[in-house]
């Protein structure tokens, strides 16, 4: 079973738009505005999924000057990707078992 810890932080890489705002987040710092203006989305969705994704861990907000930009959070989506990995491999795991007993048949 999935952690409960986890749960969160695949409810918000649920969404098609948060996924786009990670991308564009990993080419650079942006603001909530930039962010508009790149994405079909208005400025107040985008802050909406900020706060989202910035609950989980994935994104933080850094001021500069009278701007707040927003980065990705590498560690958080690293941990994830290897929590990810693992799940993967176990259900190789399996399916190679199963396979096994399969072709013993």
């Amino acid at each position: 079973m999935i952690s409960e810890a986890l749960l969160p932080m695949f409810a918000a890489l649920a969404d098609e738009t948060r996924w786009s705002i990670l991308t564009a987040l990993g080419e650079g710092d942006a603001s909530a505005s930039a962010l508009a203006g790149r994405l079909p989305v208005s400025r107040q969705a985008i802050a909406k999924h900020l706060a989202i994704l910035q609950e989980v861990g994935l994104v933080e907000s850094v001021p500069v000057g009278r701007e707040v930009r927003f980065r990705v959070v590498g560690t958080e989506l690293s941990a994830t990707a290897a929590k990810l990995g693992a799940i993967g491999r176990e259900w190789d795991r399996r399916l190679a078992a199963i396979k096994e007993i399969a072709e013993g048949l």
